[in-house]
């Protein structure tokens, strides 16, 4: 019986992981990705509101260097909606910023994500946005490397 716990308390683990990729990847999306899903679905879901969309601040927390005593680096602005389906999905959406659109439409899609046979769906709209993140972050570091300065030493005389 303990491995059959053990075996289910691993299933909602990955579960967990899975949603929680999924709502990042909802949260770096842009407005106008997440609309044109959206509006790609063939069959729009009945969408209750739940709470929000509403704004407000987090306090941004850093360390220096990393290991150092934590200290607030300062506020950022964010959104945040949640929303109820027909069915009693509840789906949660956040993003950095004041477009509480765009945080209902990721708690919309968060919703549909947990939803078997809307699942894959969503994973191809999950696949675009992480295919445009991971090349803006490579044109992000190709800009940076382009700026690098390398110092050396020049030997003087003899050794």
């Amino acid at each position: 019986m303990a491995a059959v716990e053990k075996s289910a308390e691993a299933g909602v683990k990955a579960a967990n992981a899975e949603r929680q990729r999924a709502i990042g990847l909802l949260a770096k999306a842009s407005r106008t990705e997440l609309q044109s899903a959206f509006d790609a679905l063939g069959d729009k879901p009945d969408v209750q509101p739940v709470r929000g969309p509403e704004t407000g601040l987090v306090m941004v927390r850093g360390r220096i260097g990393g290991g150092g005593a934590p200290f607030n680096l300062g506020e950022a602005t964010v959104s945040r909606a949640s929303i109820r389906l027909d069915d009693g999905t509840v789906g949660h959406g956040q993003t950095l910023g004041t477009d509480g659109a765009k945080a209902r439409l990721a708690a919309i899609f968060d919703a549909l994500f947990q939803q078997p046979d809307r699942k894959t769906e969503v994973e191809m709209l999950l696949a675009a946005i992480a295919a445009r993140v991971v090349a803006e972050d490579a044109a992000k570091t190709r800009q940076a490397a382009a700026t690098r300065v390398d110092f050396f030493t020049m030997v003087r005389g003899e050794d």
